[in-house]
């Protein structure tokens, strides 16, 4: 007996949602099972393209120091490997942390030296007022510090900006300051300002350039404020 032959289901004329029909009429494709599924009203829009400069820095950071001045800056802070080298640079920065050595010895030569007492007390307040100098650029510049994965300083910074380094402003000012004052003093100052800023390499928190600049402007400083103070001196 045989069996009946049933009618073919209809086609219908249009396809299914989210299927197309292929040339030919071999049946619909379904063009979505392509496209990854995902939750209702999921985001499909692209990533948006990455920010910031390609060493990572976001647009609005300054530009980190030319290659030279990381080079040196390499070289000197491979010296605080040396455990002596390390502890003397750790104590020099330490000291000098917002011109306290400098200030600490104008106030005892001001104590000790009676008859120019108010000499020295007024070059102090030079060297205070040349490293609030130095904290006033740095906040206009805004230059970071060395990368810390990088040269993995040796001691903590009071800030995070590195130009000019303030450490060496306080030490030049010091130098023109107490060389003003008493020749001895001046000759004393130069050899301690030169081992405060090479410190400041070497426990690799500032550049060389920073170093340079402080040095600079400490100086200009206390030069500046002692024609002046000696210009008030005279008129008197």
């Amino acid at each position: 007996m045989r069996e009946p032959i049933l009618p073919a289901p209809e086609r219908p004329d249009h396809p299914a949602r989210g299927t197309t029909e292929l040339p030919g009429g071999t049946g619909p494709s379904t063009a979505e099972a392509t496209t990854p599924a995902g939750p209702p009203g999921a985001d499909r829009r692209p990533p948006p393209a990455p920010t910031g400069t390609p060493d990572g820095r976001p647009p609005s950071a300054p530009a980190g120091p030319p290659g030279a001045d990381r080079r040196l800056l390499a070289v000197l802070r491979s010296c605080g490997h040396r455990p002596g080298v390390a502890l003397a640079a750790r104590g020099l920065s330490r000291s000098g942390e917002h011109g306290a050595l400098w200030l600490g010895a104008g106030l005892l030569a001001a104590a000790v030296d009676r008859p120019r007492r108010d000499r020295w007390l007024r070059g102090t307040a030079l060297i205070a007022g040349a490293h609030l100098a130095s904290m006033g650029v740095k906040r206009l510049v805004r230059r970071p510090r060395p990368a810390p994965e990088t040269y993995e300083p040796l001691v903590r910074t009071a800030g995070r900006h590195s130009f000019p380094s303030s450490h060496a402003t306080s030490a030049a000012a010091a130098v023109v300051v107490f060389g003003a004052l008493h020749p001895t003093a001046g000759r004393l100052a130069a050899p301690a300002a030169l081992a405060m800023c090479l410190s400041r390499l070497v426990v690799g928190v500032h550049y060389p350039s920073d170093v340079a600049a402080g040095a600079l402007l400490g100086a200009a400083t206390a030069a500046a404020g002692r024609s002046l103070l000696a210009r008030a001196e005279a008129g008197r």
